[in-house]
């Protein structure tokens, strides 16, 4: 099932919006990071992880889920499928691995908010390094993400495949009636 041109469009810039906001999300939150393990400021340090948790929830958590959410609805839109090809399957599991590896994590922001409020906890204990680290993981993830989208490596699945050859049959089967409604292969900049 293909949805409409002006509604596969509405849901490929829900995706991109989505994906590119959970990047720079994750941009802002290497920026944060970095400032608490470097800042000579104690109030800036531990103002930083004080912050993290609850923006994480307002920002990463749904951006995540937007995501997720937008990417499933664009392949099951689209020819492309959710099933039929590799680059479609990796970008789905790298959505879900990093979306669950980021609500596990949401106890590390809370447990460096409750030591950066604690005034008898000494700074060199509040500072973490981790941050630092799962934000450019993170990025280096979804980085790959977006050049499995731009590149779309090939690579069709067995059940793509069985998609495939289910076509060809229908087309010779039913020779001079309309096309199947999914192209073999999808054309130009189609998500």
């Amino acid at each position: 099932m293909t949805m409409p041109p002006r509604l596969r469009k509405l849901a490929l810039i829900a995706h991109v919006t989505s994906s590119v906001g959970w990047l720079g999300a994750v941009v802002a939150f290497l920026a944060l990071a970095m400032i608490g393990t470097t800042s000579q400021d104690p109030a800036t340090v531990r103002g930083v992880y004080l912050v993290m948790e609850p923006a994480a929830w307002c920002a990463l958590v749904p951006l995540a889920f937007a995501a997720l959410l937008t990417g499933i609805v664009q392949s099951l839109g689209t020819p492309w499928g959710l099933f039929r090809h590799y680059w479609v399957l990796f970008k789905l599991l790298i959505n879900v691995v990093a979306t669950v590896v980021l609500l596990i994590y949401m106890g590390t922001f809370r447990s460096m908010a409750h030591m950066a409020a604690d005034p008898e906890t000494e700074l060199s204990s509040v500072r973490n390094f981790s941050p630092v680290l799962h934000s450019v993981l993170a990025l280096v993830v979804l980085l790959l993400a977006t050049v499995l989208a731009v590149y779309k490596p090939r690579g069709v699945t067995p059940f793509g495949q069985r998609k495939q050859e289910a076509q060809r049959e229908g087309r010779i089967a039913g020779a001079g009636s309309a096309p199947p409604a999914t192209p073999l292969k999808p054309r130009g900049r189609v998500r």
